[in-house]
């Protein structure tokens, strides 16, 4: 989890105040460095909260797969599991199944966020909102381009499962699931309760993040590291329970706790001899270590995120899977500029790199930074002269958004293609002149 919230993120957050600040190298979650960069502070939003009437729709980038996309949600309760923010409660997660559908007409559009999910991450000031002023965008005006509970196309399909960034909730890469989805994907993005910036479950109950309050105790108390391996070890406790879950589902089971009716077909789409796991900045982690704990999954991508606990990325606390690598597929892309990293200079990248003993490989996109691996590439620009130039270009750098959005699918897809699909189409294998942004880093 390359990206953390800072001591600065926490004061914004209790105080209702925008900031989000450009990551040192090796960019960290969780760490008292996020706050600051070398040269201070970062610009933030011009003072001053927008009013709902003024707040405008922003648009996510269409599939160009050959399926229209269904999706669904789920409520999964872990009554196995006490929750690890709130041990007095069952650990209770949402998920978001995006799948190949057979028919979509008359089936509504779903929205990117549910309305509280959409306050939430609107309220939440720091590293979930990329600099935008709160009142900036209606988040809860966004469609996907997926169609809600459509059935499913017949026949097994190798799943995927998406965890975003530390605090981000699981719809803040929509771009690039519905591209798998439509691609002949089934993708399950995961929200970690209690740790996104809100999750609406059935009823419109919301769970807030409690990060901001863990965050300011460890600090005060020295133990920042070990709030940083509860984060992880949270996660991978909710990938291998939502594992469970789908093996249930396609057995025959109820997986939702409410008992709503999935799509027809959608439980015989799921093909658990293929399993895959994507994660963008700590989700990126979260794939790693999940892969590294449960073998059920075949093949992995980190975006930009770190493997290791601390706050000096020269000197980082290694996870077990940075220490021992792994022994099946996995990619890491990294980001350009003073907050990416690849494995010559990040330290958990470069003992993770050189322990494995499976298939892997290391790129960089290059003029990007942390947020173009998420849905800001997309959006930051459609917000320019509301949001500052330079907190755009802090957060998704100077590559063409359509470009950085474009190739992003491209290298992700051509991935799980050749490891879940056995269709290699060569392009991993080394630098292409079709897709210039991309340098391999050996």
């Amino acid at each position: 989890m390359r990206k953390m919230i800072s001591v600065g993120a926490v004061v914004a957050l209790l105080s209702a105040v925008p900031v989000h600040a450009t990551p040192t190298a090796g960019t960290r979650f969780l760490s008292a460095g996020h706050g600051k960069s070398a040269a201070g502070p970062r610009s933030v939003a011009a003072p001053g909260r927008a009013t709902r009437a003024s707040a405008v729709k922003v648009r996510l980038p269409a599939p160009n797969g050959p399926y229209a996309v269904g999706a669904t949600s789920l409520h999964l309760v872990d009554r196995s599991r006490p929750d690890p923010w709130r041990p007095a409660e069952r650990r209770e997660l949402m998920v978001s199944v995006f799948y190949p559908a057979s028919r979509v007409t008359g089936r509504p559009v779903a929205p990117q966020m549910a309305s509280g999910e959409a306050r939430g991450f609107d309220a939440f000031a720091g590293p979930s909102n990329y600099g935008v002023e709160p009142g900036t965008v209606d988040w809860a005006a966004t469609r996907t381009h997926a169609h809600l509970d459509a059935p499913a196309v017949r026949g097994p399909r190798p799943v995927v499962l998406y965890s975003p960034g530390v605090a981000d909730p699981r719809t803040w890469n929509t771009a690039l699931v519905e591209q798998l989805a439509s691609a002949g994907y089934v993708v399950v993005a995961i929200d970690h309760t209690y740790e996104a910036s809100a999750v609406e479950f059935p009823g419109h109950r919301i769970a807030r993040t409690v990060l901001p309050e863990r965050l300011a105790e460890a600090q005060r108390d020295g133990t920042l590291v070990q709030l940083q391996k509860q984060v992880v070890a949270a996660r991978v406790g909710d990938t291998r329970f939502v594992l469970d879950a789908l093996a249930a589902f396609h057995a025959g089971s109820d997986p939702d706790a409410d008992h709503r009716r999935p799509p027809r077909d959608l439980a015989a789409a799921l093909d658990l001899r293929r399993i895959g796991m994507l994660g963008a900045s700590g989700g990126g982690f979260t794939a790693a270590q999940a892969m590294y704990e449960d073998a059920r999954i075949k093949a992995g991508v980190d975006l930009d995120g770190t493997l290791g606990f601390g706050e000096d990325p020269a000197h980082l606390e290694l996870s077990p899977v940075a220490e021992h690598g792994l022994d099946r597929p996995f990619l890491l892309m990294g980001s350009a500029g003073p907050g990416g990293s690849d494995h010559r200079r990040e330290s958990s990248w470069r003992s993770f790199w050189a322990h494995g003993r499976g298939w892997r490989a290391d790129l960089t996109l290059r003029g990007s930074r942390h947020g173009s691996y998420t849905d800001a590439e997309a959006i930051l620009p459609q917000l320019r002269g509301r949001v500052p130039d330079k907190t755009i270009g802090d957060d998704i750098g100077t590559v063409d958004p359509a470009r950085a959005i474009t190739v992003e699918r491209t290298y992700v897809s051509s991935f799980f293609d050749r490891w879940l699909r056995r269709k290699d189409d060569g392009l991993l294998n080394d630098p292409s002149p079709r897709y210039p942004e991309i340098e391999f880093i050996h």
